[in-house]
């Protein structure tokens, strides 16, 4: 149990180190909502660092292994306080979106719905380079997704489906990109489209619990990754 501790403070070192620094200076706070699901993960990181106040009694020495998770949630601790105070303007952030909008030039990306557009758009992608799907890749999916669904319905389904492969086809012969990147939800749906558009064009996927809560830092993390 220890060891795998280890490992996670390791690896949360190195993303912390990775992660997008905001740039020095305090500015007073503007107006800005709580990120209530953020709030409480300092609070648990807290917590758990408060751990060590009393492990380490009498004198408060920590082994390196100790110091490792001590210091890495608190680095997390201090990523996640960023990020608050961005959201207030307290701190100034480096642009992202100009970052994204430069690595996301190597990229067509293909997604189901249209507040996930809105969401890549809001975050710097090129809206130009963004395919809505609405439907599966192949009626066979359809039929997947809804056994019950009648004959007649997939009709116009399926000229849908050809639309859509078409405006793909287009994307790709005039922005010549490296790849095409789905970006969907953890359901079935999301499930079906990424593992059949990477049959049909070779595709990498971002997957998320919730597109509408991810944060452009993981975004840009991700892209910069693949």
């Amino acid at each position: 149990m220890e060891q795998l501790r280890l490992k996670q403070a390791q690896t949360l070192l190195k993303e912390v180190g990775k992660s997008v620094k905001t740039s020095e200076g305090f500015k007073d706070p503007t107006e800005g909502k709580i990120n209530s699901k953020i709030f409480g993960e300092i609070q648990n990181l807290l917590l758990e660092s408060e751990e060590f106040i009393y492990i380490s009694r009498p004198d408060h020495h920590l082994s390196p292994e100790e110091a490792l998770i001590f210091c890495s949630n608190l680095l997390e601790i201090r990523d996640k306080i960023d990020t608050i105070l961005v959201d207030f303007g307290v701190l100034k952030t480096e642009n992202w979106e100009d970052e994204i909008d430069k690595l996301s030039r190597e990229f067509i990306f293909l997604t189901p719905k249209a507040n996930f557009k809105k969401s890549l758009t809001r975050w710097g992608v090129d809206p130009q380079r963004i395919v809505v799907a609405g439907v599966p890749l192949q009626i066979e999916d359809m039929r997947i997704l809804n056994p019950k669904i009648p004959e007649k319905a997939l009709e116009p389904i399926k000229v849908k489906i050809e639309h859509v492969k078409n405006d793909l086809d287009r994307k790709i012969q005039s922005f010549n990109p490296k790849k095409v990147l789905v970006v969907v939800e953890k359901d079935k749906a999301g499930e079906i489209l990424a593992e059949r558009a990477e049959k049909l064009f070779n595709s990498s996927t971002i997957k998320n619990e919730n597109i509408k809560d991810m944060e452009i830092q993981d975004f840009l993390r991700v892209l910069k990754e693949i």
